[in-house]
């Protein structure tokens, strides 16, 4: 293992701002795996550790094939989680809509440039990212729909499900994107929280991204051959919104079936304990994300549903 620093920037009142990215075997740029680029997102970066600490143990071991080479840059903002806040520090803005970045512009557009610059070169690129609504997901892989997607690739994660999404033009300024408008095969994986740890959730992505490193050839390791994966388009997945303010009281679990017109959860009255909303599934088929803070406000997105796939 070989750590070398992929950024570092002065800083005028605190230690210089330095992102770290951690090399194992040498040759072809073959993988890079990409940690957490929002502060909130600890269950990313807890496996991009669990990561590291088991491709020391497969460099130890011989078992990164020769000539490729594999680098893991755990965080690349460390000093916004070191606060607890989401985006940087210094103005609150999100460093996921700042690629391909700038090496004249904003701090946070200097840090893009400066990070795709090292990593544009790899072949595979793998994402550790997180939604932009609080609540628990399915493990998934997502990919953008840029013309360079390849799902076929994305099935070797063996997670659950893949998802395709057509980019927004927000969407045109995130490291996935950009990744594979630079020919790199890029993937984003989803697990099904962010901001606090879940041990069996971060040992499936572990396994996920070793067993499509195994598959592609870059390391040799023995793993279960996981999910087949169903591709569904984001568009297809039936969003679900709140009608009122309230305390949130969720009724399902993610992964569960559901049926149309089952409840799915409630909204409390906060004053006075009466329930005011009754949540309701609007079709049949599979819990993909549910709200899960204690509040929940008007018109917040609590649920997305994936239809019956035979349908």
């Amino acid at each position: 293992m070989y750590i070398r620093d992929i950024v570092t920037m002065k800083s005028p009142y605190r230690e210089d701002f330095t992102i770290k990215g951690y090399s194992f075997g040498k040759g072809e740029k073959a993988a890079c795996i990409m940690g957490p680029i929002r502060g909130n997102e600890i269950q990313q970066l807890y496996i991009c550790s669990q990561l590291v600490k088991a491709l020391k143990e497969l460099e130890a071991n011989n078992c990164i094939s020769s000539n490729k080479e594999i680098l893991v840059i755990p965080s690349m903002n460390h000093f916004s989680m070191n606060i607890g806040r989401r985006f940087w520090t210094m103005d609150n803005e999100d460093l996921n809509r700042k690629f391909p970045g700038n090496d004249y512009g904003q701090t946070t557009e200097r840090i893009a440039h400066g990070i795709m610059e090292e990593i544009k070169y790899y072949s595979y690129g793998i994402q550790f990212a997180s939604f932009y609504v609080s609540g628990e997901f399915i493990p998934h892989v997502r990919m953008m729909e840029t013309g360079f997607q390849n799902t076929s690739l994305a099935n070797l994660f063996g997670l659950p499900y893949v998802v395709v999404r057509k980019p927004r033009p927000v969407d045109t300024k995130t490291l996935n994107y950009n990744w594979q408008c630079d020919e790199t095969a890029a993937f984003s994986v989803y697990t099904n929280i962010n901001d606090e740890i879940d041990v069996a959730s971060a040992k499936q992505a572990v396994a996920a991204v070793l067993r499509f490193l195994t598959r592609m050839g870059i390391v040799k390791y023995e793993s279960h051959s996981g999910y087949i994966s169903h591709v569904i388009l984001e568009e297809d997945l039936a969003n679900v919104h709140s009608n009122c303010a309230g305390i949130f009281r969720n009724l399902v679990k993610i992964g569960e079936e559901i049926r149309y017109h089952e409840p799915m959860g409630e909204i409390i009255d906060p004053y006075e304990g009466d329930v005011i909303e009754t949540i309701l599934a609007p079709t049949e088929g599979i819990i993909f994300f549910a709200h899960r803070d204690p509040l929940v406000n008007e018109n917040d997105m609590v649920y997305r549903i994936i239809h019956r796939l035979h349908q």
